[in-house]
């Protein structure tokens, strides 16, 4: 019989081999300690700390992850187009223009409870998409699609436009959740009408790095203006973030939301 509230645990961006190893060691684990229903991450550096291929995804999957969300890097990898035909619970952005290869959100069934998770990209700073706020709108407002409990991963660099973003579908959603520039914010809340809110998630990554790539690269670009290869930072520990989100089920609005942060090594 399933619970009143539903428990979501959404996690950072998995940086390369290192995080989705990470996530291996940690993911199963936590849905038992915290009795998660349904786990959501973000892979778009999960090959190499730049793109997502289906090796990655399957590998995510097989450490528990149930849905993928992803975002600007998501078609560097060689191979996931076909992973986004459905073979995988891979999503990408929604507001990329029609006929884009994929789907901007996927639904499933928790102990009888529908959810979908929805995946938009921020523009500020970015790629000039679409306008991920009236995307939304129209996904959410559409009556002919049932989208029960709803949880948007905003795959944005301005924290100021991930904010707009929560106030502007707080009561509509159970949760809008940032990624991107994979820093943990202390701004976890839920919002007036009961939408679960963070800026930004974090990433599963090296914690000796820039944002988990390599610290002499990263010195280099910024000290020179010349582009440098980036490669996943090797030493030191890691770093699991993520926020635990209990949701009620029959409002779909959240109860609350709390960080989940590990340091491993």
């Amino acid at each position: 019989m399933a619970t009143p509230h539903l428990r979501v645990l959404a996690v950072g961006d998995l940086i390369g081999t290192a995080g989705r190893k990470l996530a291996r060691r940690l993911l199963r684990p936590l849905r038992q300690q915290y009795r998660v229903d349904l786990i959501v991450a973000n892979g778009e550096n999960s090959f190499d700390g730049r793109g997502i291929t289906i090796a990655t995804a399957e590998d995510m999957v097989s450490a528990g992850v149930d849905v993928i969300t992803t975002g600007n890097h998501v078609w560097r990898g060689r191979d996931i187009e076909e992973g986004l035909r459905g073979r995988l619970p891979i999503i990408r952005p929604l507001n990329y223009p029609p006929g884009t290869p994929g789907q901007g959100w996927l639904t499933t069934t928790v102990d009888e409870t529908r959810v979908t998770v929805v995946n938009a990209q921020g523009r500020a700073f970015m790629e000039p998409l679409d306008d991920p706020f009236a995307a939304l709108d129209r996904l959410i407002g559409n009556p002919t699609t049932p989208l029960g409990v709803i949880i948007v991963d905003f795959h944005a660099e301005a924290t100021s436009e991930k904010r707009a973003l929560g106030w502007f579908l707080d009561g509509r959603v159970a949760a809008v959740v940032g990624t991107h520039t994979h820093i943990p914010t202390a701004d976890a809340q839920v919002l007036p009408r009961g939408t679960a809110y963070v800026t930004d998630l974090g990433m599963c990554g090296p914690r000796h790095s820039v944002i988990g790539m390599a610290i002499a690269p990263s010195l280099e670009r910024f000290r020179t203006g010349r582009p440098t290869r980036y490669e996943v930072a090797t030493e030191g520990p890691l770093d699991f973030n993520a926020v635990l989100i209990e949701i009620d089920r029959a409002s779909g609005r959240a109860v609350s939301i709390r960080r989940i942060d590990r340091m491993e090594g």
